[in-house]
């Protein structure tokens, strides 16, 4: 990126960018390309950010809503230890940055006036707490003989799961429930409760014992540990 106002000079990212004396706010990115679609944003964008952040995986999501149209970046791992909030919010600030150089934004708070091309966040995803505590010695490994899939496929209504091991006070904790019915995101338990399936890097199983990580920044080898028995 250059700028065009000082040649051979970096060109400013988004948050780089000030608001001018009367409150507007004026940005354009050197990827930005008019008439991109959604769809075609998303696969440049996963190229850009795996290129710029060899060390992270992201998962790509986008959403369309009746005034505009939005691109997640969801982090799954990345070697930084984004417990701290400053943390959080310098990685946050440098994958947008990266995301509006294929955007555009003009706007003025003062007029409550607002355009840009897409809305666009950074967030961490639940693979990331999960991948930390490993990093850093997680509790109650369990050995992944079994694939989520593999799972998915095996359980079946009649078996049962009994959580032995959850983050302190839960209140299912030392708990028996049946399996009443199994679909491609979650199982129904008895109990009007259900569990949801997390993504494939947050489980493991080795066909007796069930480990589901729920981590977040406060507690990052927060997990449930069942105890999965087969139905007779």
């Amino acid at each position: 990126m250059t700028d065009v106002a000082t040649p051979g000079a970096p060109a400013r990212l988004y948050s780089q960018t000030p608001f001018d004396e009367r409150g507007n706010f004026h940005y354009q990115g050197d990827l930005y390309r008019a008439g991109d679609n959604l769809t075609t944003l998303a696969t440049r964008i996963d190229g850009h950010l795996k290129a710029k952040f060899r060390d992270t995986r992201f998962a790509i999501k986008t959403e369309k809503f009746a005034r505009g149209r939005k691109i997640t970046a969801e982090i799954l791992d990345t070697p930084a230890d984004l417990t701290s909030r400053d943390a959080q919010n310098a990685f946050f600030t440098e994958v947008r940055d990266q995301m509006e150089r294929f955007s555009f934004t003009r706007s003025n708070l003062l007029q409550d006036f607002h355009t840009c091309a897409f809305y666009c966040e950074a967030r961490i995803g639940q693979a990331y707490w999960a991948a930390l505590a490993a990093r850093q010695g997680a509790k109650n490994q369990v050995e992944p003989k079994l694939s989520l899939a593999a799972f998915k496929k095996q359980v079946r209504p009649g078996d049962s799961l009994k959580l032995i091991d959850a983050p302190a006070g839960h209140r299912s904790l030392g708990t028996t429930r049946l399996v009443t019915k199994v679909r491609s995101g979650d199982m129904i338990l008895e109990g009007r409760s259900y569990l949801t399936f997390p993504r494939a890097s947050a489980f493991a199983c080795d066909g007796k014992l069930v480990r589901i990580a729920i981590g977040s920044e406060y507690e990052p080898d927060a997990h449930l540990l069942y105890e999965w028995q087969k139905a007779a």
